[in-house]
Formats: structure tokens, C-alpha cells, sequence
């Protein structure tokens, strides 16, 4: 299992840390919480512990492997969940490789933007005849994956191509315009469930699909993730990493530190801090409580790399404000390794590298990080990776999306709705001139505009 350590964020090693008895105060609370849960499991919950997600997904592979390329057109959780698997377990380089290279898996993009230079960037790279585009949006109209379908099935109507032979719509399983346009034209489509959010959505077809084009082993994501659920809902406070990444994050909350750093040590694992931003930004951002109280509470994330960030970031954790908790992702095995060569001995600046590990280096790194962060009384907690494999990415996935809820009750929120999102996108949508939306263009009530050119 990954390993979660605590240890810093405690007050016998951290100057304001907490004590045994701050966190102990809330087991009941959480062992409440957690037996009412688990009677009434939510959608991501409930994806784990059936395979039907998975064999959707399965009974589409004679689609998908008769093509090259996969591109995925999605915004938020139809995409951060897809690009942290691939770049967790497949090589950086990946999409360099040739088909032999691959094994005959597909190439992946993603693209989660309606830049245009990042788009033609994408569509420069591959040949629409030997591409299968995944549009991923479960209302259907969201106005970015709906855009870039757009162009995409421009240009496939162009190059003379029949679009249901290279689109999947993954979509509710009801309705929306995604559906609809899948049902009148014979459009191979995946569900969305119903009661899944968009960011608790990767492990079903939203991040399933991708991983299993890209030859990964999608059953071991979701054993992964039920295993972590089984775990929390069994376990004692103690030995419960999901209730205790709440609890944590919570008191620190209330001590002041309102900022949550997650600081990945290993590149492959600096892309779950963007997926971890948007679950804990949008579910935990509140304006109101759930007796409508206006509390406006939220603790905003952010990412960091390590080593890269020491020399960016890491000035101000230490000696700036004491409003962070900061949490390390490492792993204990990389998939390469490369030795430093023992050069210039005569130099001890040098010399003491000769012979060393870079993976040994990194991971001293994020110790001799955490331990001057301790120094300076700043909390921190390490996430270790005994290695980086579909099943313990699914754990992490599972474990931060359970820490979410559970931190959601501590807050008394909702953590599953999101409408401070909706307002920007009904006035993009009088912006672009949808109708209905026209009492939205709040341009005409600017007061007084200031430019300068």
C-alpha cells in the first residue's frame, strides 16, 4: 500500500503542530461519518466496486486498437484525470515512440484547452485517418470539448471520413446533445454515471478509456482504488490515511494555514497535484454551509516540483507567511536509474556525487526539504510510492477522493456541487452570443474602465 508519515505535521515535531488530542477529538465524528457513508456509498465510490465501467470500456478494444492516435477534448475532470495517468505510468517520450515501440498502443493526447496554437499544435501531429477522437463532456455543453469537437469534425468531414468510425462520445447515459447526436448517428458512446461529478470521474470510462488505449492495465487502477476504500471504511483513525489527510488539513486549516502545497518529487508524479487541485479547490471552496450559513472556507492548493521548486518556492515556505501545509509525493523505486559518474575526485564539491544515484539524490532532496521545513515550524506530511504502478496510483486516487468528502463534513459543506463555477460560464455564454444567456453580459454595467496600451 502507500505509505503515508504524518510525523511532521504533529507538534512534537513541529513548532504549532497538532496534538494527539486535537485530532483524536474528531474519531467519533469521522466513525459517524463514515458508517453513514458507507450505507449511502456515492457514485465514485459505487464505479469501484462494479466491473461495469471497466467491461465498457474492454468491449470497445477491437475499436480502439485499430488506430494510432487517441485524442481526448475535455476541460477540468473529463481531462487533469486523464493526463496524471499517462504521465504517471507511460514515458515522458511516449508519444515519440514508433507503433513498434508502443507495442502497438496508441498515442495520446490530451487536450484540455481551446487555445488555438495549443490545438493546431496537437492536430499538427497526427493523421485524422489513423485517429480516434474521445469527446468527453456529460452535459454536453460545455462550450471548450464542445468547440474543439467542432473543429475536429470539420476536419474529419473534410478529409472524406465518416465521423462515427473515429469518435466515442463519453457522455450521460440519458441526455444532452452529445447523446443525442450518438444516438441519431450511430456514434460509439461511453456513460458518464449519473452521480459521478466530473472531478471524482477518472476512474470510470472518463479516465479509463485513455489508460487502456495506451495498453494500461485498467483492472489494477480500480483493485487499487477498492482496496483503499475497504481500508478506510474498516480502519481506526490511526490507521486510516483518508480520515487523516482530512482531520490534518483541517485543523491546519483552522490554525491558519490556508494554503495546501502539494510538492511532487518525482516528474511522473507532478501531474496528480493538478488533478488534486481541482478536487480540493472546487469541492472544498464554499461560500455557504449546509444550513446555508455564509462561511466561505476553502484552502487553495497548489503545486510544486521538487528539486526544481527548492530554487523557486521553497524560500517562501520557509520564511514566509505560516499559512501552508505542505505534502511530498516521492516513490521508492524509479523506473530507471542512472549513476553519477565518478569524475573529478580531486574536488570535493564534486566528488562526493561520484558514484551516487540521481534517484537518491532527489529523494535526500525532499528529506533535507521537509526536515528544514520542520526547523522552521512548517508543517508537512510524505505520500511514498513503493513504486509507480496502475495499482497504487488508483489508492492515491481513491484515498485523496474519500479525504475530500471527509473533509467536506468537517466543514459542514457540500463538497460535490460547484456553483461558484457557474456564473463565469453563463456569461462566457452571452459573451459568444447563446441565446437565452443575454441577461448575462455584464460588460454594459463596468462603471468606469481603465486600459492602458
Amino acid at each position: 500500500m502507500i505509505k503515508f508519515d504524518f510525523t511532521y505535521t504533529l507538534s512534537d515535531n513541529v513548532a504549532n503542530g497538532l496534538t494527539y488530542d486535537e485530532i483524536n477529538s474528531f474519531e467519533q465524528q469521522i466513525t459517524n461519518f463514515l458508517t453513514r457513508f458507507d450505507e449511502n456509498k456515492p457514485g465514485f465510490v459505487n464505479a469501484v466496486l462494479t466491473r461495469k465501467w471497466v467491461d465498457s470500456v474492454n468491449e470497445l478494444s477491437d475499436f480502439i486498437f485499430t488506430f494510432d492516435n487517441i485524442v481526448v477534448l475535455g476541460i477540468g475532470g473529463s481531462a487533469l484525470g486523464n493526463i496524471a495517468i499517462q504521465n504517471a505510468l507511460r514515458p515522458f517520450n511516449w508519444n515519440s515512440l514508433s507503433s513498434e515501440e508502443r507495442n502497438g498502443y496508441l498515442r495520446v493526447f490530451i487536450v484540455d484547452n481551446v487555445d488555438p496554437d495549443y490545438l493546431s499544435s496537437v492536430l499538427d501531429c497526427i493523421n485524422p485517418k489513423t485517429t480516434l477522437f474521445n469527446i468527453i463532456s456529460k452535459s454536453g455543453t460545455t462550450a471548450e470539448p464542445m468547440a474543439n469537437y467542432l473543429i475536429v469534425r470539420s476536419i474529419l468531414e473534410t478529409h472524406g471520413l465518416d465521423p462515427k468510425e473515429h469518435l466515442i462520445f463519453t457522455t450521460d447515459s440519458e441526455k444532452g446533445v452529445l447523446r443525442r447526436i450518438g444516438r441519431e448517428e450511430g456514434i460509439r458512446m461511453l456513460e458518464i454515471p449519473p452521480d459521478v461529478g466530473g472531478r471524482f470521474s477518472v476512474l470510470t470510462p472518463v479516465g479509463l478509456l485513455s489508460a487502456k488505449a495506451a495498453g494500461l492495465d485498467i483492472e489494477e487502477l480500480i483493485i487499487g482504488a477498492r482496496e483503499a476504500y475497504e481500508r478506510t471504511i474498516k480502519s481506526s483513525l490511526w490507521e486510516n490515511p483518508a480520515a487523516l489527510l482530512a482531520t490534518i488539513h483541517y485543523l491546519h486549516y483552522k490554525k491558519g494555514r490556508n494554503i495546501s502545497v502539494m510538492m511532487a518529487y518525482s516528474n511522473k508524479l507532478y501531474y496528480l497535484a493538478d488533478w488534486y487541485r481541482q478536487l480540493w479547490a472546487e469541492s472544498l471552496g464554499k461560500m455557504y454551509d449546509n444550513e446555508g450559513n455564509r462561511v466561505n472556507v476553502g484552502q487553495t492548493p497548489v503545486k510544486a516540483l521538487g528539486a526544481v521548486d527548492q530554487h523557486s518556492q521553497v524560500q517562501l515556505y520557509n520564511e514566509g507567511p505560516d499559512d501552508k501545509i505542505i505534502t511530498f509525493l516521492r516513490t521508492e523505486k524509479f523506473d530507471r536509474e542512472i549513476t553519477i559518474p565518478k569524475l573529478h575526485e580531486n574536488e570535493p564539491e564534486l566528488a562526493y556525487l561520484g558514484g551516487k544515484k540521481l534517484s537518491t539524490l532527489l529523494n535526500s532532496e525532499q528529506i533535507g526539504t521537509q526536515l528544514a521545513l520542520a526547523k522552521h515550524g512548517r508543517p508537512s506530511l510524505t505520500v511514498s510510492f513503493p513504486q509507480i504502478d496502475e495499482y497504487h496510483i488508483g489508492q492515491f486516487f481513491m484515498y485523496y477522493e474519500l479525504a475530500t468528502a471527509i473533509t467536506g463534513e468537517l466543514f459542514n459543506i457540500n463538497p460535490y456541487d460547484q456553483p461558484g463555477v457557474e456564473l463565469g460560464k453563463k456569461i462566457t455564454y452571452a459573451l459568444m452570443g447563446r441565446a437565452g444567456f443575454e441577461e448575462f453580459n455584464y460588460t454594459q454595467n463596468v462603471q468606469k474602465r481603465v486600459e492602458i496600451e
